[in-house]
C-alpha cells in the first residue's frame, strides 16, 4: 500500500492536489484528523478489495487534532509499504489575496485574529512538517493546470526507490521558486530579449537555442553543471531524498533559462528528469 499525506498552507491548493491525485488512481480523503488515520488504513487493508494507493489530506482545519500528525506519522510509516508527505506552500501575500477574492474564512482567523496573523500562526505551526516533507510544491506562481501537471509527474508512476529530479526554468522578475534545492542564475549570459526577432520566441525555438548556445560561456556553464550534478545526484540519492528540485533562472524565464534546462535534461539520458518551465508562457 502506498500512502501520501497531503498537507500545507490553507489556500495553497490542497483540494486541487487531491483531485489531481484522484485522476491518477489514488483514493483520496479530505480533512482527516491524524488520530483516525491508523484505523482507517487498517480498515482499508482488511477490505475484500484492498486499496493500493491512498492520499489523506489533513491541515489546521482539524484544530488541535492536527497537532497529533507528527506523532502519528511513525505509525503510518509502519502500516504501509510507502509513506510520503506532500507539502503545498504559497507566498503569504498571495494567500491573503486568495482568501479575499474567494470570500472564504481562514480556519485560524477570527475577529481577534485577522488573516495576516492567522497565516503567520499557521506557517509557524506547519514549519516542522515543511522541513520533513518528501515533496514540496510552491503554488504561488502556478495555475491549476500547472499544479495538476506537477502532481502527475511526481506520483503517476508506481513507487520506486529512484529519487525524482525536477529541473525548472523561472524568471527572477516573477519571484524565485521557494521549493528549489539548488538554484542557478544564468542572467550572466547574453539575453535574446534584446534581439528584436528573438524577443517573441522562447527557449523552445531553435533560433533562441542557437543564440544562447553559440556563446562559449553557455557551453562551459553546461559542461561544468553536468559534471557537478553527476557527482551530486548519487549523493542526494544515498541520503534518501525522494525529490530534488534544480531551478535555473533568467530575467523573464522565457529564453536563456528554458534553453539551459532543456539542454541539461538531454545530458542525463539514463535518468528521467522532470522538466517544468514555470514562466515561459507569461507575457
Amino acid at each position: 500500500m502506498e500512502l501520501i499525506i497531503v498537507t500545507g498552507m490553507s489556500g495553497a491548493g490542497k483540494s486541487l492536489a487531491s483531485k489531481a491525485l484522484e485522476d491518477i488512481g489514488y483514493y483520496c480523503v479530505d480533512n482527516m484528523p491524524p488520530a483516525l488515520m491508523p484505523p482507517f488504513l487498517q480498515l482499508c487493508s482488511q477490505s475484500s478489495q484492498p486499496l493500493s494507493r491512498i492520499a489523506l489530506v489533513t491541515d489546521v482545519r482539524a484544530g488541535t487534532l492536527f497537532e497529533e500528525l507528527q506523532a502519528v506519522l511513525p505509525l503510518l510509516t509502519d502500516a504501509v509499504d510507502v509513506c510520503q508527505v506532500l507539502f503545498l506552500d504559497c507566498n503569504t501575500e498571495v494567500l491573503r489575496r486568495r482568501f479575499k477574492e474567494s470570500r472564504r474564512t481562514h480556519p485560524l482567523a477570527s475577529a481577534e485574529c485577522p488573516i495576516e496573523q492567522a497565516l503567520a500562526q499557521e506557517r509557524q505551526l506547519l514549519a516542522p512538517l515543511f522541513e520533513m516533507a518528501d515533496y514540496r510544491i510552491d503554488t504561488t506562481y502556478l495555475n491549476s493546470a500547472q499544479l495538476k501537471s506537477r502532481i502527475s509527474d511526481f506520483f503517476r508512476d508506481e513507487p520506486d526507490t529512484e529519487m525524482k529530479v525536477q529541473i525548472m526554468s523561472f524568471g527572477f522578475k516573477y519571484g524565485y521558486p521557494a521549493e528549489a534545492d539548488i538554484m542557478l542564475d544564468v542572467r550572466c549570459l547574453p539575453n535574446p530579449y534584446y534581439v528584436e526577432e528573438l524577443r517573441p520566441l522562447t527557449g523552445m525555438d531553435k533560433a533562441v537555442q542557437d543564440y544562447v548556445l553559440d556563446n562559449p560561456d553557455a557551453t562551459l556553464f553546461l559542461a561544468r553543471l553536468q559534471s557537478l550534478l553527476s557527482h551530486l545526484l548519487p549523493l542526494y540519492q544515498k541520503e534518501g531524498r525522494s525529490q530534488l528540485v534544480i531551478a535555473i533562472g533568467c530575467t523573464g524565464g522565457k529564453h536563456r533559462s528554458v534553453t539551459m534546462v532543456n539542454e541539461l535534461a538531454k545530458a542525463f539520458p539514463d535518468r528521467r528528469l522532470l522538466v517544468f518551465h514555470r514562466d515561459m508562457g507569461r507575457e
